[in-house]
């Protein structure tokens, strides 16, 4: 998902934009999420990139990503620029130790 919100609204005020920009995220994470898994992945994982445009965007994890929205809108920015990357995610498994125990 890559998009740029415009947080003024003529009718609507920007609290309620930001929850609706927040509410869009977390339904495109359900949706990927719910996605079948490659072959020898485990699990889901997301690159995410936050900013106020595409060019001064930068990377923040998936659990800071709301958090950095809030701080671009306490600073009065109106435009913010969200891309997140699905990514399958392969965990190596830890050898089995084939010692026996005594």
């Amino acid at each position: 998902m890559k998009k740029t919100f415009k947080l003024d609204h003529p009718k609507i005020k920007v609290p309620r934009v930001v929850d609706s920009v927040k509410h869009e995220i977390k339904k495109f994470l359900k949706k990927e999420r719910a996605n079948p898994l490659p072959a020898g992945a485990r699990y889901w994982g997301f690159d995410c990139k936050v900013g106020q445009s595409e060019e001064t965007a930068t990377e923040v994890h998936l659990s800071s990503l709301t958090k950095r929205i809030d701080e671009l809108v306490e600073n009065n920015i109106m435009t913010i620029y969200v891309a997140i990357t699905p990514q399958a995610i392969e965990v190596e498994e830890p050898p089995v130790s084939t010692e026996e125990e005594s």
